[in-house]
């Protein structure tokens, strides 16, 4: 299976240097069809206009977190296959055990490179 690199990716952090750093390390990993959103309603609302192929998204946003972000994509029957990968200043065990039971497909702790992006990429999406 290979990767389409023109698929939609969304970024999602409620941090705008974040946004931009994620942006910067897909595009040199060849992904430039990137929208960003700064919450977790917004990007639910950008994932029901729009289709993607993956979302990446913060944990720690307000008012709607990416955990609960990552709850509602799976409770959606169009959204609930789509790749997550969710991005954590905190590698705390639990953290990632509520995500794995969240249904996230690969977790990124901050701070991460572009290697670490495309190995994670890799494991959710093939090798590209």
């Amino acid at each position: 299976m290979s990767v389409d690199m023109n698929m939609n990716i969304l970024i999602v952090d409620d941090y705008k240097t974040m946004l931009r750093i994620i942006r910067n390390l897909l595009k040199q990993l060849g992904f430039n069809n990137v929208d960003e959103a700064t919450d977790g309603s917004m990007a639910l609302q950008k994932l029901r206009d729009k289709d993607y192929g993956l979302v990446i998204s913060d944990w720690n946003m307000e008012p709607m977190t990416g955990i609960q972000l990552l709850r509602e994509v799976r409770a959606d029957s169009k959204l609930k296959n789509l790749p997550f990968i969710m991005i954590t200043a905190e590698s705390k065990t639990e953290n990632v055990v509520a995500a794995k039971e969240a249904g996230v497909n690969n977790y990124i702790v901050k701070p991460f490179n572009a290697a670490t992006l495309k190995t994670k990429l890799s494991s959710v999406l093939g090798n590209f």
